[in-house]
């Protein structure tokens, strides 16, 4: 049983933008923050944003101001509007819970983001 599945990545032009969804299965999602992750070539998988069930947003320092996360509980759904995008995004970016250890067992197969200078 397919529990996260993300979507809407590509390849874009650096200063592009994208917007990644991840629909989430199960009652995990409606009572816990979700993240987006995201993993380059060589690198360990590192959280850039959270939003908690209320809504309130956090991000690392790197996206601030150009990745907006958002989510919709009636959909089990949570996404990234990613603008201004630079080559240093390029990664697979995938979705989890956040704020502790990662709720959903199995990681979803994730969505490549690619972008080029």
């Amino acid at each position: 049983q397919v529990q996260l599945l993300e979507s809407g990545g590509g390849l874009v032009q650096a200063g592009g933008s994208l917007r990644l969804s991840c629909a989430a299965s199960g009652s995990i999602f409606s009572n816990n923050a979700m993240g987006w992750y995201r993993q380059a070539p060589g690198k360990q998988r590192e959280l850039v944003a959270a939003i908690t069930s209320g809504g309130t947003a956090t991000y690392v320092d790197s996206v601030k101001g150009r990745f907006t996360i958002s989510r919709d509980n009636a959909k089990n759904t949570v996404y990234l509007q990613m603008n201004s995008l630079k080559p240093e995004d390029t990664a697979v970016y995938y979705c989890n819970t956040a704020g502790g250890p990662v709720r959903y067992d199995s990681w979803g197969q994730g969505t490549q983001v690619t972008v080029s200078s």
